[in-house]
């Protein structure tokens, strides 16, 4: 049997930003509603490559197909003139357990994903009248969580903060280019908008709690193996609301673990992502709320299932 192989390009195509947020919002939904199978995600690291990659796997009860996913970040590829992340995705029929297709993403169908995810809850979290955003990190991910959030809500003003001034101003330049006014910031700067967003590699916390202005939103991105660390304890202590992805994962090797393990909560003070996407959120004009997002694997099935579909013009 000859394995179906979709690349990057017809993947684009079918991946308007309306089905992609439909889809994970739905599938955040179920999982929060325990109609998912999700195993705990395998990590790899190479320190000398400054690499990572990690490989999961989902199923939404009654959907068609279940995947399995490998997604690596190498973060010295762009000094290379090579893309940070790569990866691709085995989709199975959840009937028969045959190979349906391998989508030749390059790690995009994880950013995509993870981009819809953010600008979700984030949204959903945020205070209506939130308009300025803190982003942490220069990358790809950092770029997309600030434009798929300016499909949901208007932002007056984006603040950049990242460990490379160079990298930070490029950014700012990309986001000007898409109707967008940003512009470089420290890191307490960036920490004091009314939404803050982190989605960097980073192994220590990014950001200080006491930073963080009363009413703020943040969310972290990027702690999604057990080596990294984004926000520190003390900003989970300070929160009203605590969102989680995936409770196990983040309480494993997300930052709401770690701030679990520092005392600074208990480790039953979050409540599901999808939970607050399933009901319009209630929180005060001066609350912190705080979203862990670490990656769920049964959104990566029903993203899949939902590309795979279109691109066959279902």
């Amino acid at each position: 049997m000859t394995v179906r192989v979709l690349g990057l390009e017809a993947l684009e195509a079918a991946a308007r930003p309306q089905v992609v947020l439909d889809t994970v919002r739905a599938a955040l939904i179920a999982h929060a509603e325990g109609r998912t199978t999700v195993p705990p995600p395998l990590h790899m690291e190479f320190p000398e490559a400054e690499g990572d990659c990690h490989v999961k796997a989902g199923w939404i009860a009654g959907g068609d197909d279940f995947t399995v996913k490998i997604a690596s970040g190498f973060y010295r590829n762009s000094a290379l003139g090579m893309p940070t992340n790569s990866g691709l995705v085995c989709v199975l029929s959840a009937r028969t357990g045959q190979v349906r297709a391998v989508l030749d993403d390059r790690g995009w169908l994880t950013a995509w994903r993870t981009a819809a995810v953010g600008a979700l809850i984030t949204h959903a979290m945020s205070r209506p009248e939130a308009t300025t955003l803190g982003v942490f990190g220069t990358g790809e991910q950092a770029r997309l969580q600030v434009r798929w959030l300016a499909m949901l809500r208007p932002l007056t003003e984006v603040l950049v903060c990242g460990r490379s001034e160079r990298k930070a101003a490029a950014l700012c330049e990309w986001l000007g280019g898409h109707g967008l006014d940003a512009a470089p910031a420290g890191a307490d700067e960036a920490a004091g908008a009314d939404i803050v967003i982190t989605a960097t590699p980073a192994t220590a916390p990014v950001l200080e709690a006491d930073a963080v202005r009363p009413g703020a939103h943040v969310t972290g991105i990027g702690a999604d193996m057990p080596h990294k660390n984004e926000l520190p304890p003390a900003l989970f202590r300070r929160a009203e609301t605590i969102a989680t992805d995936d409770h196990d994962q983040c309480l494993d090797h997300g930052d709401f673990g770690r701030a679990v393990r520092a005392g600074a909560v208990a480790q039953d003070a979050d409540t599901a992502a999808g939970a607050l996407l399933a009901r319009r959120m209630l929180r005060s004009a001066t609350a912190i709320t705080v979203a862990d997002l670490t990656g769920v694997g049964a959104l990566d099935a029903a993203l899949a299932s939902a590309l795979l579909r279109d691109a066959d013009g279902a």
